[in-house]
């Protein structure tokens, strides 16, 4: 199979596999005093310090979640209930709407059930939130913005935001901004501490570790009002037993992840080249979407006009061809995507899309084999819906 799904999840790392599997049969809850628990303790300590490390942040900076979804929430819901309880007036929350769902969903959660305006950022054609649209968005009330959130690396389309830029505009107005890094982690440079954000959520099996695990990067000076009530583990914002053998696995994947980016990025991003051509040459008018530039290295995302993704997408899978049509989380689901909505794309359009995301395993067979099927493919798409 040629597999070029990385970005739903890619496969894991020898290293984190060994690490992971070395816990598995050692017995301990992180949170016990005996010698079993101090062990346990120990392990998750040791992870969160090279995690920390690999991230850029301080270890009392990562809080352990499940994965990038619960870190999602905990930053988007936590951290508008502790502002709006600090100061009332701090209902409105400025999101960009390229979002994962993980982020959107809670924000329309926040709007529907909690009573916050939810306002949209500015994005350009590739997607891209400038700073001037997220001053824009902050107007003249400012102390009414509760958090602002936009993604590091876009997981459909592939485009990087300016973080740095857009989080000394939030600095600048008081605005704690919070980042999905989830797509970013491995791909371009990531770190905690030089990025200026609040909040940064990253996760496990993105990277080459475990499903099941993720974090949320907090700085020091926030305290979100916990998702999860319990025994207070992880600062008192996120209860819950410690899973020690995903831990050590993710805090290997990420060192290495990092360790390994800028060979990732050449030989990846090379290998993305030539699928890149090899699409265009097979099929012309396919539309390259995201930045052709300022893009994450694994990414190549098309829109095929007079397609639907899905059918494109189970005709390639017949060949052994794995890919897929947006975002793993919404896949099957009839409707355009939202990122290429956003970005002004026809609706129909935004119907025949194709995303194809490299990993470590990847090779020139991979590229070779959507080379040979896409032309084909296509053609007898276009013939189905002319049906």
């Amino acid at each position: 199979m040629a597999y070029l799904d990385h970005a739903a999840t890619t496969p894991m790392l020898p290293e984190a596999i060994e690490a992971m599997t070395a816990q598995l049969a050692v017995t301990g809850n992180a949170s016990s005093l005996h010698a079993a628990g101090r062990r346990a303790r120990r392990t998750v300590e040791e992870g969160r310090e090279m995690l920390a490390e690999a991230l850029g942040a301080r270890p009392s900076e990562v809080v352990l979640t499940s994965g990038g979804t619960e870190a999602d929430n905990l930053a988007v819901k936590g951290l508008y209930w502790s502002r709006r309880t600090a100061d009332p007036r701090r209902v409105r929350i400025l999101a960009s709407p390229v979002e994962h769902h993980a982020v959107l969903d809670a924000v329309h959660w926040l709007g529907d059930q909690e009573g916050a305006t939810v306002e949209y950022l500015t994005v350009d054609r590739y997607g891209r939130v400038h700073p001037e649209a997220l001053r824009e968005a902050v107007g003249d009330h400012p102390e009414t913005v509760a958090l602002a959130t936009v993604m590091w690396a876009n997981n459909e389309i592939g485009t990087v935001m300016p973080i740095r830029e857009l989080a000394d505009v939030a600095h600048e107005f008081g605005i704690p901004l919070h980042a999905d890094a989830v797509q970013a982690v491995g791909q371009v440079p990531v770190g905690f501490a030089d990025s200026g954000l609040a909040a940064m959520t990253v996760s496990g099996h993105k990277i080459g570790g475990p499903y099941g695990i993720g974090a949320l990067l907090l700085g020091r000076d926030h305290s979100p009002v916990p998702v999860l009530h319990g025994g207070g583990q992880e600062r008192h914002v996120r209860s819950g037993t410690l899973d020690v053998p995903a831990v050590a696995a993710f805090a290997v994947a990420a060192r290495l992840a990092t360790e390994r980016r800028e060979d990732f990025a050449r030989e990846i991003g090379a290998l993305r080249d030539e699928l890149v051509a090899a699409v265009r040459s097979a099929v012309p008018d396919a539309i390259l979407g995201g930045d052709p530039v300022d893009r994450l290295p694994a990414n190549a995302h098309f829109t095929f006009p007079g397609c639907e993704g899905d059918s494109l997408l189970l005709l390639l899978d017949a060949q052994g061809i794995a890919c897929s049509t947006g975002s793993a989380c919404t896949a099957g689901i009839a409707q355009p995507s939202h990122v290429l909505l956003a970005t002004g794309t026809d609706p129909d359009l935004a119907r025949g899309t194709l995303r194809f995301t490299l990993g470590h395993t990847s090779t020139r067979a991979d590229v070779e084999a959507v080379a040979k099927a896409i032309g084909p493919a296509v053609e007898r798409a276009r013939t189905a819906g002319l049906t």
